[in-house]
């Protein structure tokens, strides 16, 4: 029988308990009309899944898996006559969309978000990748980029969502030649930020408490980088800036806290700040010094169907690989699962924390070097 990975309900107020994972046994479901099977090579955590785990997520199942990022490949089609988009995913490796229910406004999920949910040990849609085996509607499996392996096809799916949003939909600014900072670099959606806005010739600066962090961005590609350990950030990082265009035109920010208050005198006129995830804090300051600059704070969510779509054939297009940090074998390797969100809560990552659930697929040996 084939595994799924759940979450125990155990006493504890939110914040402090910590769910413990368990394993499933379950059959291997059959697709019905407009449906496809998918038999996983690998799925990745996101901070998500942590914030699950403590119980910070609303909503939350213990009864559907956890996990939103999948890759893997259809195995079969359903109804009795499937459609030519469902056929020509048989047989083909698929990433899967992180989310259902959005379908391509700009402005946010349709229906005012009723029918919108991610996801992985969710309430709204019983569906999760932390299993062997899935059923998805066939409109939200995409061929995967061919250049791409199972632990990177499955780095790729809501950090790339987000970023693609953050970055292309939301600022305005992706443009060659536009001065980007990428805020906390390091996670997964900052650093698909990075390769996004270097793919499209961005100048791109980033910030991190960790100088090792930093020296891999630059690596990446990033035109410089900084502490923000260190109380003069901002100014350390005007003196970075060309001299021909000494401004941010936009801020990619998940991390909230002052970040208003450090940047604005560095973004020109009309700059963006777009933040997707306050980790410092649930509140950041706004200032009127950012509203006679006219700057703009967008908030940012994960995404569209039709942004997800742009997206990949971006990653295909440019031959992007997602980076991984790190690899583990084995839906049922409980310990060394547990092992990958040690990580996430200590913050030792560069890039994704994948499980292949494949034990043989591609990526376990190899996660993306710079």
């Amino acid at each position: 029988m084939p595994y799924s990975l759940t979450v125990k309900k155990i006493e504890g107020k939110p914040g402090q308990v910590y769910y413990p994972l368990q394993l499933n046994e379950i059959p291997i479901p059959t697709p019905g009309p407009g449906q496809v099977l998918v038999k996983l090579a690998a799925a990745s955590l996101n901070h998500r899944d942590l914030f699950v785990r403590q119980h910070l997520y609303p909503a939350i199942s213990f009864t559907a898996p956890l996990l939103s990022d999948g890759y893997g490949t259809v195995i079969e089609l359903g109804g009795p006559s499937p459609s030519p988009l469902a056929q020509s995913l048989l047989h083909k490796p698929v990433i899967l969309t992180p989310s259902w229910g959005w379908e391509s406004d700009p402005l946010g999920p349709e229906n005012n978000g009723r029918d919108y949910g991610v996801l992985g040990a969710g309430a709204k849609h019983e569906t999760g990748v932390g299993q062997e085996y899935v059923l998805v509607p066939e409109d939200e499996a995409f061929l995967a980029p061919e250049h791409l392996t199972a632990a990177e096809g499955a780095a790729l799916p809501l950090v790339g969502l987000t970023g693609w949003r953050a970055l292309v939909s939301k600022t305005g600014e992706a443009l060659p030649g536009r001065n980007i900072l990428v805020t906390g670099i390091g996670g997964g959606v900052a650093l698909q930020v990075l390769q996004f806005a270097v793919a499209i010739g961005c100048n791109v600066y980033v910030t991190s408490g960790d100088e090792e962090k930093i020296r891999r961005a630059k690596e990446m590609g990033a035109k410089g980088g900084v502490s923000y350990k260190a109380k003069d950030w901002d100014r350390q990082l005007g003196a970075m800036l060309p001299k021909e265009r000494p401004w941010l035109d936009a801020v990619v920010d998940g991390a909230g806290g002052d970040v208003v208050g450090k940047t604005v005198r560095l973004l020109k006129s009309g700059g963006v700040i777009s933040s997707y995830g306050m980790t410092v804090g649930p509140k950041m300051d706004w200032l009127m010094q950012a509203v006679l600059k006219n700057v703009e704070l967008k908030g940012s969510t994960m995404g569209s169907k039709r942004e997800f779509k742009e997206m990949v054939e971006f990653v295909r297009e440019k031959g992007i690989r997602p980076v991984v940090s790190r690899v583990i074998k084995g839906i049922d390797n409980i310990e060394g699962i547990d092992g990958l969100f040690d990580d996430m809560k200590a913050g030792r990552q560069f890039g994704k924390l994948v499980i292949l659930i494949d034990k043989e697929a591609a990526g376990g040996d190899s996660p993306s070097k710079l």
